[in-house]
């Protein structure tokens, strides 16, 4: 083969870590062919990210996933809560953030089981990244590690991408649709756009060291925490358990604002300092890695260009209290993954594209001021905020309550917060469709959310059967993958213990709601209409940028999660 060998290929992914792995997960689920490439030569060895919030874990569930990121994630099963203590065989002690309660998040009687189909999940990113993996090559994804983008051009025909073996030093021109940049904070995509960014920049600096101990368990004792801060000056700095037994990570501050060299942090300063932070001053400390990290606050001011995207880190950094960035992240790649996927298969409109960055900026930015406030809250070691700020909604509520007021959605409210004051689910258009236990005609319990992954889904009562017709019409008419499900007692998914789906939904049994791929509700009929075939051709017609709708086929059906007919067959790739 040629050293200049040309390939072409859909979708390009440029960055293999979290973000990019999970964006090679959610196009594989959609059956689009794409090539991931990574400059690293393997995943993740440093424990660093590790919080996995419901709707990460939800989109982990639908897509497949979630089982094997709970077994990977099992050392740190019952690990919760932030600790602070002057130093760990003290016997001061204070939790910044209580246990959170894994049954009542609400509190009252509300189980959480009633507002999502998951839950929670600690996995160290070294663990979480194998998993992905796995997964990624699975669903046919074409991922090269030891391969970095050295340049790229696009046109009207697409994106020209030159990359290289970081071995070899081959190179090869990927001809592709459209290019995904999760390629880290310091993303060379980005400023090859010359992309600024807005926020307060760097807030604080530290080493992250990996280390073995195997008495420190016994100074920890039954304190199974997520994080702990310790304020002795000597020992300052966060632990973080990785197995609960022998490895560690410490986060000690770093000043290279100050002129502190990251060589200063020698093994013996290292050990040291830990030796401090435990107050055991023979504790056995065995130094397995260090590396530096920057905790920042700044957001993209646009999210790509043309053919070209920005994911995870490339499009917002924010402190790592809450764990809000990565999940923030693999969120954008959840969005972005169906709308390629429609327009490549012809569903939509170029402009449906668009709407990434108009749904997915507010979001970053109502995020970024959660973990901002969570860094000063938690009084994270090196970090002193500048002035306090108002007390932002609550984690759960920015986990699963943000909305989309414009984008790919009919019928929203402008004006309306990305992130409301309180906690409130009500199946409003832009926000994240409910959860909802059912029991499908051959006998599976799934969730609501269960549907939401390869098709516009259409949820309506037995008083609303016409919307059902009317998607499979719509569907075949337009070439769009569409399912419609009567929710009632013997009828296509029958709610657990009785409930009334209409309420949670924000509609009666004969109105609808029209779902898209992603989870988030698209529109809302509040009753039926007399003519639903022409409202729902109306709506999708607009949420996906089509100006005419063409004398289209629907694509070969396979079996949906309810055993009826689906429209996008994951095989029959694009």
């Amino acid at each position: 083969m040629s050293r200049r060998a040309v390939e072409s290929v859909p979708v390009l992914v440029v960055g293999g870590s979290l973000v990019g792995l999970s964006t090679s997960v959610f196009l594989g689920r959609l059956g689009i062919e794409h090539l991931l490439v990574e400059r690293h030569a393997a995943t993740s060895t440093h424990p660093r990210g590790r919080g996995n919030n419901l709707r990460t874990m939800e989109l982990f569930r639908t897509a497949g996933v979630e089982q094997d990121i709970r077994v990977a994630a099992s050392a740190l099963t019952g690990n919760d809560g932030v600790l602070q203590v002057s130093t760990l065989s003290t016997g001061d002690r204070r939790w910044i953030v209580k246990a959170i309660d894994t049954d009542t998040p609400l509190g009252g009687d509300t189980p959480l089981s009633r507002i999502t189909s998951s839950g929670w999940c600690l996995c160290s990113q070294n663990d979480l990244e194998p998993v992905l993996l796995r997964h990624a090559h699975a669903l046919g994804g074409d991922i090269r590690f030891g391969t970095e983008l050295v340049s790229f051009t696009q046109d009207a025909e697409g994106v020209h991408a030159e990359v290289r073996d970081r071995d070899s030093g081959e190179t090869r021109i990927i001809h592709t649709q459209y290019l995904v940049a999760a390629d880290g904070p310091r993303s060379p995509v980005r400023e090859r756009l010359n992309i600024t960014q807005s926020g307060p920049g760097a807030l604080f600096h530290n080493v992250s060291i990996m280390f073995r101990s195997k008495k420190l368990q016994d100074v920890v004792g039954d304190r199974h925490f997520v994080v702990c801060y310790i304020t002795d000056p000597a020992g300052e700095g966060a632990l973080l358990p990785v197995d609960n037994r022998e490895q560690w990570v410490f986060h000690a501050p770093w000043a290279p604002d100050r002129g502190e060299r990251l060589d200063a942090f020698t093994d013996a300063r290292i050990v040291a300092h830990i030796r401090a932070a435990a107050g055991v001053p023979d504790l056995d400390v065995e130094v397995i890695a260090k590396a530096p990290w920057h905790a920042a606050d700044r957001v993209a001011d646009s999210y790509g260009e043309g053919r070209v995207f920005l994911a995870g880190d490339s499009a917002h950094e924010m402190p790592p209290t809450g764990a809000f960035g990565s999940n923030t992240g693999i969120q954008d790649a959840h969005n972005l993954a169906w709308k390629i996927a429609a327009v490549l298969r012809g569903w939509a409109g170029p402009g449906l594209l668009d709407t990434y960055e108009t749904e997915r900026r507010p979001v970053a930015l109502a995020t970024t001021a959660r973990a901002l406030f969570q860094a000063g809250e938690e009084q994270h070691p090196g970090y002193t905020p500048e002035k306090r700020k108002d007390d932002p909604a609550d984690a759960l509520t920015v986990a699963l309550c943000y909305r989309y007021p414009s984008g790919a959605v009919v019928g929203t409210d402008p004006d309306a917060a990305i992130v409301p004051d309180r906690f409130q689910l009500g199946g409003a258009p832009g926000s994240r469709a409910p959860h909802l236990w059912v029991t499908t005609r051959d006998g599976r319990r799934i969730s609501t959310l269960d549907l939401y992954e390869r098709s516009f889904v259409v949820l309506t009562g037995p008083e609303g059967e016409a919307w059902r017709t009317a998607a499979r019409s719509v569907s075949a008419r337009l070439g769009v993958p569409v399912e419609g499900y009567v929710v009632g007692p013997d009828h296509d998914l029958v709610p657990e213990n009785g409930a009334d789906w209409a309420v949670p939904h924000g509609t009666t049994q004969s109105g609808a709601v029209l779902v898209r791929p992603d989870g988030f509700v698209a529109w809302r009929s509040p009753s039926l209409v007399l003519d639903a075939e022409r409202a729902l051709t109306e709506t999708l017609m607009t949420v996906l940028r089509r100006e005419t709708p063409p004398n289209a086929v629907a694509e070969p059906r396979r079996t949906t999660a309810t055993g009826q007919p689906l429209a996008t067959a994951p095989d029959e790739r694009v």
